[in-house]
């Protein structure tokens, strides 16, 4: 049976995939991944799964279309122009009424 290792690196730090073991029972892979991914002191924790029990989420609901979810954040660059040109725009206008 195939085992998904994820090791913590420092306390705090998030969870990374690390590797995989073969074993045959949970004990098995345990005593693996430990002499694999911890036993020169580069890891705090691990977590050990079968790999039957890792499944991905890929359909994400979005309803109100808002970028905030993103790692990058907000698209400031975007918002930042169209406000510009809503100034410049306004600019103009007081400009050509008072002009004439």
């Amino acid at each position: 049976m195939i085992y998904e290792v994820f090791r913590q690196e420092r306390k705090g730090q998030a969870f990374a995939h690390a590797g995989s073991v073969e074993a045959p029972n949970e004990e098995f892979a345990d005593a693996y991944s430990r002499e694999q991914y911890g036993r020169r002191g580069e890891s705090t924790a691990l977590w050990v799964v079968p790999r039957e029990a890792v499944h991905e989420i890929d359909d994400f609901a979005d309803e109100l279309q808002k970028n905030y979810h993103r790692v990058d954040g907000y698209p400031l660059k975007e918002k930042l122009g169209k406000a510009r040109e809503r100034v410049s725009a306004k600019n103009a206008d007081a400009f050509s009424a008072g002009a004439g």
